[in-house]
Order: structure tokens, then C-alpha cells, then sequence
């Protein structure tokens, strides 16, 4: 399993691709960022809702230090 934090680094490094590529291609790389973004989010209300899933210092990210 992943972090939140790892998701959004995903959805950047798509973003980030897609910036340099026009059509079809930057279109898939923008729909991966939006679906590793909604992974992101699934990921971090699950930890907020219970923390004990969380990964090593994922819910001192998601809800921050006093977690």
C-alpha cells in the first residue's frame, strides 16, 4: 500500500509529463493524474478516519503533527 503523499507525488509526475506532449497522449496523462489524485484523496480520508491504517508517519501528513 501506498501513502497519500506518494499518490499526489504519481499525480505530479504526470502533470509534469503532460506538459511536454500535446493530443492523445497528454490527455491519458492528465486522466492517470486525475485518477492518482482521487486515489490520493480515497487514501487520506481513509486514514483520517482511522489512523491506526496508516502507513509510518501517514497520519501525522494527512492530519498533521498532533496525530
Amino acid at each position: 500500500m501506498k501513502k497519500a503523499s506518494e499518490f499526489r507525488e504519481h499525480a505530479q509526475e504526470c502533470r509534469r509529463l503532460a506538459a511536454g506532449l500535446d493530443g492523445e497522449a497528454r490527455a491519458q496523462l492528465l486522466e492517470m493524474a486525475r485518477t492518482w489524485e482521487q486515489m490520493a484523496e480515497e487514501r487520506s480520508d481513509l486514514v483520517r478516519r482511522h489512523p491506526e491504517l496508516g502507513l509510518e508517519g501517514e497520519a501525522e501528513e494527512e492530519l498533521g503533527p498532533s496525530a
